[in-house]
């Protein structure tokens, strides 16, 4: 029989990190767009539609205002 392996510390408990759905932009078709599409994943309880949809809010491109 062979002996278990054992480790020195216990696992590492990460937290569950419940972020704040993304604000779409102001006047962004896209971002309108997204949010509706987020408003009827969370009606249907669709919970990694609505994560999928917060992913593309974010990472949605805007153009930032250059600042002289």
């Amino acid at each position: 029989m062979t002996k278990p392996t054992t480790y020195p510390n216990p696992p590492v408990e990460l937290p569950l990190r419940l972020d704040a759905s993304p604000e779409p932009v102001p006047d962004c078709d896209v971002c309108s767009a997204l949010a509706s599409e987020r408003n009827e994943a969370h009606a249907r309880r669709d919970m990694s539609k609505v994560s999928d949809v917060n992913v593309e809010i974010r990472r949605h491109p805007h153009k930032k205002e250059r600042h002289p």
